[in-house]
């Protein structure tokens, strides 16, 4: 058994529908430690078959795995965990309908923002995905922070000057020509802070 993930991305439709049952979501939140049918079917209120039942499910679509298997008696019970702490649903999973950024650039649109943000979801997920395989790291860096402005035109003027010393910083380091160069994508976003009451 490999060591548990923080975050894995889900990019198979019929794994992201599993994972989005009310039930299975909680079966998955409550195996982020290892646990067997019986303990789970106490914590929920559900008969052991059905939780049984569920878990396969989830088994097979590779959002928990095998820990161990106990004997008791007659009877093998199977102690199963999460593959990972939490799960991010790849627009790879609805690509029919996924947002494309390249329809409709349009720097100051919130639907255009959440396009690319998508985008961001799906190629990064793809990138981990792969390097899953080899056991490699993806290099990747973020900066995640908050600003507060004091009034529109502040913030204005905050976006006119990131553009400014974005693209020059980019203008300086972005090299068409460089035989073992790799392309990677600059994504800067800002929006308003979203405040959730602490529950």
């Amino acid at each position: 058994m490999g060591a548990m993930e923080d975050v894995a991305v889900i990019e198979d439709p019929a794994a992201a529908e599993v994972s989005l049952d009310p039930i299975r979501s909680r079966l998955l939140a409550a195996l982020a430690v290892p646990g067997s049918a019986t303990m789970l079917a106490a914590q929920v209120g559900l008969p052991r078959q059905k939780v049984n039942y569920h878990l396969r499910t989830l088994e097979q679509h590779g959002l928990l795995e095998l820990v161990e298997e106990r004997r008791k008696g007659n009877v093998t019970e199977r102690v199963l965990q999460a593959t990972a702490a939490s799960y991010v649903i790849s627009p790879t999973a609805m690509a029919a309908v996924a947002p494309d950024p390249s329809r409709a650039p349009d720097r100051l649109s919130a639907r255009w923002l959440l396009a690319v943000a998508a985008r961001l979801v799906r190629d990064v997920g793809e990138l981990i995905t792969g390097a899953g395989k080899t056991r490699q790291k993806v290099a990747t860096f973020a900066i995640d922070g908050e600003i507060r402005f004091a009034s529109a035109a502040e913030r204005a003027a905050f976006a006119e000057e990131l553009t400014v010393a974005v693209t020059a910083l980019v203008s300086r380091f972005h090299d068409e020509d460089a035989p073992n160069g790799r392309s990677h994508r600059l994504v800067v976003a800002v929006h308003p802070t979203v405040t959730r009451e602490q529950r």
